[in-house]
């Protein structure tokens, strides 16, 4: 699975990793995905997001039911 989160989009950043001789050699900064569930009261179920550390601050900001329908709204099936 692709180290995506659900709600933000956050992928993988890339770069270069600078030694002390200041060599440079590839490197990847990955987000803090997390499998999390979540209760739809107006469904009366729950779906499991994987999301980052800042798409739950973002859950905990809007509430669930404006998120879901928000990416319902962009087309992804939950």
């Amino acid at each position: 699975m692709s180290a995506r989160c659900q709600v933000t989009g956050r992928t993988v950043g890339f770069g270069n990793a600078v030694s002390h001789s200041h060599r440079r050699t590839k490197r990847r900064w990955s987000p803090n995905i997390q499998s999390k569930t979540y209760y739809l009261p107006s469904e009366g179920r729950r779906i499991t997001l994987r999301v980052s550390t800042k798409g739950m601050k973002v859950v905990d900001r809007d509430g669930i039911e404006a998120v879901v329908a928000r990416l319902r709204k962009s087309g992804r099936r939950i």
